[in-house]
């Protein structure tokens, strides 16, 4: 057993405040029950969630799970994995978001602390210890912890500014066409169908004329987040340009296809639009292309195609679905 020196004399124990703060889980990976316990109760009173593992590979299994601790507190020597190896395997994984690693060890040879750092870990505190110093290192952790998850919030919403339609939200042109090249390409491996709409909105131009372009922006987003909503769960939108949308559909033969599209036009008819406190009635058109045995030669083919068949929707009397017939 290592025992844990105090704090210095005069040290006040700021814990209480910690408390008022969300409780970061915390895995403390120690196969000592005396250790485990003063740790446990020492991370309980700073207002973290401590989590015990009392082997190594214990401890691994807890790394693995979907909601690991982003905070691991590990032993070097313990049975089944040591802390070393665990700091290896968890850099190896390269997993988002990131585990802060402080590793605990009587060894106190400079070498041993090289070695520590090299496999990954992120601070190293030897035994015994201070426990206002690790209560410092644990908040210093947490801080980048922080940081590191406000950087990935800002990498997501770059993400997200460059590939989707700022107006209304769906996938953008470019966007759009690349999943429709992946998803034929995936299709034409698994042997399934593929199917593409597009969609374009009846007389929209009269709505911007009419009522303005922020009446019309206001009509496409709503109209946007129907067609969204009517979509199967593993179908994706985008805004091909203006009015007009792609809609790629996996797994689709031509009578399913249709009678998606068919789905689609109704949730963008079924109620009126609200614009300027009036309700107005927006219809679409929509043409479909599929293949049975589609190629990532055809994605050209089949846009051509799909837009054939949205002209021949427009020709017929618009607020309709419209077929291309592969054979005509």
């Amino acid at each position: 057993m290592f025992p844990i020196q105090d704090p210095p004399a005069g040290t006040a124990d700021r814990g209480a405040g910690e408390q008022a703060e969300r409780r970061m889980p915390v895995l403390i990976a120690e196969d000592n029950p005396v250790f485990q316990s003063m740790l446990r109760s020492m991370l309980a009173k700073w207002g973290y969630a401590p989590l015990v593992a009392r082997d190594g590979n214990e401890a691994w299994r807890i790394l693995q799970s979907a909601e690991a601790p982003r905070l691991a507190i590990l032993d070097w020597m313990m049975p089944g994995a040591n802390g070393v190896e665990l700091c290896r395997r968890v850099r190896a994984a390269r997993r988002e978001p990131y585990v802060y690693i402080l590793l605990l060890t009587a060894r106190k040879d400079s070498q041993d602390l090289v070695e520590g750092m090299e496999a990954g870990a992120d601070d190293y505190l030897t035994k015994p210890f201070n426990t206002h110093e690790l209560r410092v290192r644990l908040r210093a952790g947490r801080r980048i912890l922080d940081l590191q998850e406000e950087l990935l919030r800002t990498r997501e919403a770059l993400r997200v500014q460059a590939t989707h339609d700022d107006l209304t939200g769906l996938l953008n042109r470019v966007t759009i066409l690349e999943l429709l090249q992946n998803e034929t390409e995936r299709c034409a491996r698994e042997r399934k169908p593929l199917a593409l709409l597009m969609a374009d909105f009846d007389r929209f131009k009269l709505v911007n004329d009419t009522h303005g372009h922020l009446a019309g922006d206001g009509v496409l987003r709503e109209a946007s987040r129907r067609m969204k909503a009517a979509l199967r769960r593993y179908d994706v939108s985008g805004r091909y340009g203006g009015e007009e949308f792609l809609v790629v559909l996996p797994g689709c033969d031509c009578r399913t296809a249709r009678t998606q599209a068919e789905r689609l036009r109704a949730a963008v008819s079924a109620d009126p639009f609200l614009v300027a406190a009036e309700p107005l009635r927006v219809t679409c058109s929509i043409g479909v292309s599929w293949r049975v045995n589609p190629t990532a030669a055809q994605v050209d083919d089949l846009i051509r195609e799909a837009d054939l068949a949205l002209y021949m929707a427009k020709d017929h009397g618009r607020d309709r679905v419209e077929t291309y017939d592969q054979q005509d």
